[in-house]
């Protein structure tokens, strides 16, 4: 009877006018039933009763790979998170410098280098070979160079010089 009560596609609109008439004429006299769509059951359940534990399987919704992948995604974004924590510190701490305080830092360091470099220049003239070239003939000084150069390279070049 249910078939009675679709309509059927392609009807005409008087014919699906005089069709949903009658559906009514047919149905004006019955009472309208209300089906529950719930039930809750008020009963207390009992405290303890006669049936023993049961084992309950171990049936996982979500496969071991997946939470594995769940577990490693987690420790990462701890891990980026500390990263992320540690350059904010950074550069708070970078945003924190003066010119004062960078100097206090730094010049020690310039004047170690400082005297590290007049040791060694002190070194280096003591060190530095005296030469005398004593001639007693008449000499005739003649000094040819060829330079022949080479570059190669765009971004970054290299020269090669030969000198024959």
């Amino acid at each position: 009877m249910d078939h009675l009560n679709t309509p059927r596609p392609g009807m005409p609109e008087s014919e699906a006018a005089a069709e949903a008439r009658r559906l009514l004429d047919e149905w004006a006299g019955k009472p309208v039933r209300h089906h529950p769509t719930s039930f809750r059951d008020t009963t207390e359940p009992p405290a303890f009763g006669t049936t023993p534990p049961v084992r309950q399987e171990d049936h996982r919704i979500v496969p071991a790979w997946a939470a594995g992948i769940a577990v490693a995604s987690i420790g990462v974004g701890a891990g980026v998170t500390g990263i992320g924590c540690g350059a904010w510190l950074a550069l708070q701490g970078l945003s924190s410098v003066t010119l004062n305080g960078v100097l206090m830092v730094t010049l020690p360091f310039a004047g170690i280098a400082m005297l590290a470099t007049a040791i060694g220049g002190a070194i280096s003239k003591a060190r530095a070979a005296v030469t005398n070239n004593v001639f007693e003939a008449p000499i005739t000084h003649r000094t040819e160079i060829h330079n022949h150069s080479t570059t190669r390279g765009a971004f970054f070049a290299h020269t090669r010089n030969e000198i024959r």
